[in-house]
């Protein structure tokens, strides 16, 4: 990854964390029922995750008691507009900006000195069964205060009170008593600590629950997409729900978001654009075996492309250059069936979301469109960063160059 981290494309923008702030952090893990860090210092993206944390806890959702319950912490202003670099939800980050653009300036003033716990509740305890994600609809978020500052605010205040009554001003305990909540928690008297709840409507969306699921309910019919075979399979013996359930990997899934306007795929438009030349050149790649030049030479030169191209054998030079053969062949004669002569995994990474939707379901779709079929290195690295480091990692290390430059040149 030390590639990647030089051209910061690997989580370049979390927060630093340490000193007091370590401290305020265990707090919030305690404050919510988890175990707290022995870190002395590490880093923090947008909703309060952290990579080391997670890899010294073993569990990449420490921050979540169940599938069904998620949390956040913010210990910092700073994480405003921050990416949320492991999201349970692909709302995530959306409800991060709702967040701070609500109760941005309280934020600002209370993160000084405390931290905040945020609880994302969409009313389910637990999950017991897949097609409990139907219930998800509206997400409250919740908060808390470390050390129960607004507890020792109204305690604050009842001291003041106190102190003002009568002859209490000379009462050396009353001084003390708001000394010592002074030294410990800060003036409270004017600070403004109340963040009241948040609503946050979830319409189509992918969650991490049950080994990843995609919930699109915003289109002709309720489409539930898993990756995980056992939930799948899971999911399929349910007779109350009228869904249509799908695994990742059926061929049919692609045809019936077609048939449902959600994707769409014009070859003719699509052999034009760098999407095609990405897909088409990891295509290569993945034929190549023993050669003399690196892969990155090949990719980036005309001549080498075509060169080896032509060294592999016939039936994988066609997978590579299937698309341009069939639409040859279409301009003399429609006889050709697409599925003779296109590789289907190449088919389906040529599909865009379709054009009528919104920039919120397009993201979506994309992350889907990624997953069904991973060979756009670039809209993997854009809309399924954690796949594409697990992708990356596999990748020979000329390519890892090529798929850098490829990105870097598209930031």
């Amino acid at each position: 990854m030390n590639k990647l981290k030089q051209a910061n494309l690997y989580r370049s923008e979390l927060i630093p964390v340490s000193g007091k702030l370590v401290e305020r952090y265990n707090k919030c893990l305690k404050t919510l029922g988890f175990k707290e860090t022995k870190l002395t210092s590490f880093s923090i993206d947008g909703v309060g995750w952290s990579p080391e944390v997670a890899e010294e806890k073993k569990d990449v959702h420490y921050l979540n008691h169940g599938d069904a319950n998620p949390h956040g912490i913010i210990i910092s202003p700073l994480q405003k507009g921050k990416p949320v670099y492991l999201p349970f939800h692909s709302f995530d980050r959306d409800m991060m900006q709702h967040i701070f653009k609500t109760h941005g300036s309280k934020i600002n003033d209370i993160t000084r000195d405390s931290a905040i716990c945020i609880d994302f509740d969409q009313d389910i305890d637990v999950f017991y069964e897949p097609l409990d994600i139907l219930k998800y609809d509206d997400v409250s978020i919740s908060f808390r205060l470390i050390d129960n500052l607004e507890e020792r605010q109204k305690e604050q205040l009842q001291l003041v009170d106190k102190f003002r009554t009568g002859n209490n001003f000379i009462d050396e305990d009353i001084h003390n008593e708001l000394l010592e909540s002074a030294k410990t928690y800060g003036d409270l008297r004017n600070r403004d600590l109340n963040l009241h709840a948040l609503h946050y409507t979830t319409g189509s969306f992918y969650t991490r629950a049950f080994g990843g699921v995609y919930l699109l309910r915003d289109f002709i019919q309720t489409i539930l997409v898993f990756e995980n075979e056992d939930s799948y399979k899971e999911a399929i013996k349910d007779t109350v729900h009228d869904v249509l359930i799908y695994h990742i990997s059926q061929p049919e899934l692609v045809e019936k978001l077609k048939s449902h306007i959600i994707i769409e795929c014009d070859l003719e438009y699509m052999v034009k654009t760098p999407n095609y030349d990405r897909i088409k050149k990891f295509e290569l790649f993945s034929k190549l075996k023993e050669t003399e030049h690196s892969i990155k030479e090949i990719l980036d030169s005309k001549a080498l492309f075509k060169s080896y191209l032509n060294k592999i054998d016939i039936s994988a030079r066609k997978q590579v250059m299937g698309v341009e053969l069939y639409l040859e062949k279409l301009e003399r004669s429609n006889a050709y069936k697409i599925e003779d002569m296109v590789d289907e995994s190449m088919y389906f990474a040529l599909h865009q979301p379709h054009s009528s939707l919104s920039a919120e379901h397009r993201d979506l779709i994309h992350k889907l469109l990624v997953n069904i079929s991973p060979k756009d290195v670039l809209f993997l690295y854009w809309y399924d960063k954690e796949q594409f480091y697990k992708n990356y990692e596999t990748w020979d290390a000329s390519f890892q160059d090529w798929v850098i430059e490829t990105i870097s040149d598209n930031i």
